[in-house]
């Protein structure tokens, strides 16, 4: 039987409904079972995290793209309280958890690391280097963090200075600002990176 990977969603408000709708990328489910994961969604309404965690019991967390945080000009408060409880139960579950884009920024916000605006970072691709070596990334991203506080560790950076991936190896987290759903097709080091981290 397959292990589970539970994955956040992001919010869309649809006005004409009056709906506050959960979805993300076909690309996410997609990209997990890539890896060899039953990818399952979590809500960003469910009122007990921690039962719903115990209960898929999941081999890892992924926090995905989407939505600003509230404190730099998001409008999905609940996305916030979703991403900020789910990294607290990874910590005490010992659960492995990857994020990306908003995911982690979600984890630069956790841990007292500021953000700021860039330029330069949306919608092309970049060079990355680091403790991963060099390697061409995709960027769609305007908020960025250039110095972090322990216990986050960089593992690579753009030109400018930007982190663009980093790590908690204390604690099986990873982050980077790039989207390995993105990718066509999905690429060989995202894979194995998800792997290596879930088991």
């Amino acid at each position: 039987m397959k292990r589970t990977v539970i994955y956040t969603q992001r919010v869309e408000v649809v006005e004409s409904y009056r709906e506050r709708r959960d979805c993300t990328d076909q690309n996410i489910p997609l990209l997990l079972e890539a890896c060899g994961y039953l990818p399952v969604p979590v809500p960003n309404v469910i009122t007990d995290l921690d039962m719903f965690v115990e209960t898929v019991s999941p081999a890892g967390i992924m926090l995905t793209g989407g939505n600003s945080l509230i404190k730099y000009g998001g409008t999905a408060p609940e996305r916030d309280e979703t991403d900020r409880q789910l990294i607290g139960i990874a910590l005490r579950r010992n659960i492995p958890l990857y994020g990306f884009c908003r995911g982690m920024q979600s984890v630069l916000d956790y841990f007292g690391c500021e953000m700021e605006t860039v330029l330069g970072h949306v919608a092309l691709r970049h060079t990355v280097d680091g403790e991963w070596g060099s390697m061409e990334v995709n960027s769609f991203h305007n908020q960025a963090c250039k110095e972090l506080k322990n216990p986050l560790v960089a593992m690579a950076r753009t030109e400018d200075g930007v982190i663009e991936a980093a790590a908690y190896p204390d604690k099986n987290i990873v982050v980077t600002m790039w989207h390995p759903e993105r990718e066509s097709p999905y690429q060989a080091t995202d894979i194995d990176r998800i792997k290596n981290l879930f088991g």
